[in-house]
């Protein structure tokens, strides 16, 4: 049975207002490193099957599309990586700056602050409102100016805007994938099957990837482990050696929604905010709208590398 189409999501990133401010994120837990080094894959490329039918109406239709050889990064961006690029460059992320009022006319001008996005879960099932727009939040300060990235290097760096990652690509010589690209590589050898392992759902068996297990967005049961972001490669790769393309955070792809100039994005992979009970979109298939300037708590990325750059 086909979903229902998902709204495109413009400003505010996954269904509820943001424009709201609060004291304190929620704090996220400090946990092991799981292991896997950063390697590259090379991939020989081919023609796969992308998309999906049954499931939101924008992975439609299925088709068969080519892709070039390619090489990508077996983890997401982590906070140890981007800290080592921002230390080379003084990088300054978009949601460390004030955001410019001639592109935000619409926006009050009390709000019109440095900061990102936040998940905060409610404390009642029929508030929506789960997404807080927090001054001082940001990849160093991941929940609000409260907090900080001690311990969580190998955490995927997050609240990364489209140009934040296009910078850091250009510093260590890689690329964003393309849709194309990043969904070839999310369904490895198994390219006409549901999810990046195969069949079988994903509340079945055993524990796949970083998601929200219990009722979202008020109940999170930590059965994965983890009640935010996880350290990447903590989860079993898929068949092309690849952590986390399932699951932790959205992946910012290189293509855009309409045009190559429009600006809103495509992310693709889900997060730790998805469940069978919400999103549903931890399918190599599925992708979310997101507006390139902005920047979430659960957004992040990993790099490409072609033969022609």
């Amino acid at each position: 049975m086909k979903l229902k189409t998902s709204h495109l999501l413009i400003a505010f990133t996954f269904c509820a207002p943001l424009i709201a401010s609060c004291q304190k994120g929620e704090e996220q837990s400090v946990l092991q490193k799981c292991g896997p080094s950063l390697e590259k894959i090379a991939l020989s490329g081919g023609i796969f099957s992308m998309g999906s039918d049954v499931a939101y109406q924008e992975e439609a239709p299925k088709r068969q599309v080519k892709v070039a050889p390619f090489s990508i990064d077996s983890l997401e961006v982590t906070n140890a990586r981007f800290s080592q690029f921002v230390k080379e460059t003084a990088y300054i992320t978009q949601a460390e700056k004030t955001p410019d009022r001639k592109l935000h006319p619409n926006i009050p001008a009390d709000k019109l602050t440095s900061g990102s996005a936040i998940f905060i879960s409610p404390k009642l099932s029929g508030n929506m409102n789960w997404w807080q727009f927090l001054e001082g939040a940001d990849w160093k300060h991941p929940e609000g100016p409260n907090s900080d990235i001690k311990g969580r290097p190998d955490h995927p760096v997050v609240h990364i805007a489209y140009a934040d990652a296009m910078a850091f690509a250009a510093w260590a010589g890689g690329d964003l994938p393309t849709e194309i690209e990043w969904e070839y590589a999310a369904r490895g050898v198994l390219k006409g099957a549901t999810y990046a392992w195969g069949e079988e759902k994903l509340d079945v068996g055993k524990v796949k990837a970083n998601t929200w297990q219990g009722a979202f967005p008020i109940v999170n049961s930590q059965e994965d482990g983890f009640l935010g972001t996880a350290p990447t490669g903590c989860f079993s790769s898929n068949s092309f050696g690849l952590y986390d393309m399932t699951g932790n955070v959205w992946e910012w792809t290189k293509d855009s929604v309409g045009d190559e100039n429009s600006n809103i994005g495509i992310v693709k992979g889900g997060s730790f905010l998805c469940s069978p009970l919400y999103c549903k979109r931890y399918r190599p298939s599925a992708k979310q709208s997101q507006e390139k300037d902005f920047s979430t708590s659960h957004i992040g990325f990993r790099l490409v590398y072609r033969e022609d750059e």
